[in-house]
């Protein structure tokens, strides 16, 4: 498991450097805050290639994906896709991803396809790095025969590539 991770986590790093216009956003926090028997520290990487950003009807749009890892050993490998609404120093991104989760000795979220939806809150601290918040909730959307959900709240530092 500690071997995928790792393979994971250069794989994320390689990407940034191999593409024009990247964002890595690195986060740690509290997964699942609400159970007080399953609440475990954090830390994940999320990868944006701002190179692909697409307009739509609900604004621009561009990919995101990421791995999270808690202190129970629970991994969490998602992709999808993330919104940004900027003004001045502040941003706010809604996304939605889907992936896959290995409960480890953490919380069982009863399906091994999970869903995250997350907003975060940004505040530029230079031209190319940000700090932030971040709070998302996991779920099978009752894909296996139990789904507690996770909710779960992250502090952010996002750099540009």
């Amino acid at each position: 498991m500690r071997l995928l991770i790792k393979t994971l986590l250069l794989a994320f790093l390689s990407i940034s450097i191999s593409t024009a216009e990247n964002k890595l956003n690195i986060y740690s926090g509290v997964f699942d805050h609400s159970d007080d028997g399953k609440r475990a520290g954090l830390i994940g990487i999320e990868y944006m290639n701002l190179s692909s950003i697409k307009d739509s009807f609900v604004g621009n749009i561009y990919p995101v994906s990421g791995v999270m890892i808690t202190d129970d050993e629970a991994v969490y490998v998602y992709t999808g896709y993330q919104m940004n609404q900027k003004s001045d120093y502040i941003t706010i991104s809604p996304s939605f991803a889907v992936g896959y989760y290995d409960e480890g000795d953490g919380k069982d979220l009863g399906h091994e396809i999970e869903f995250k939806t997350q907003i975060q809150l940004l505040f530029e601290i230079s031209s190319n790095s940000e700090l932030g918040f971040s709070y998302n909730h996991i779920s099978n959307a009752s894909l296996g025969d139990k789904n507690p959900g996770a909710n779960s709240y992250m502090f952010n530092f996002a750099k540009k590539f």
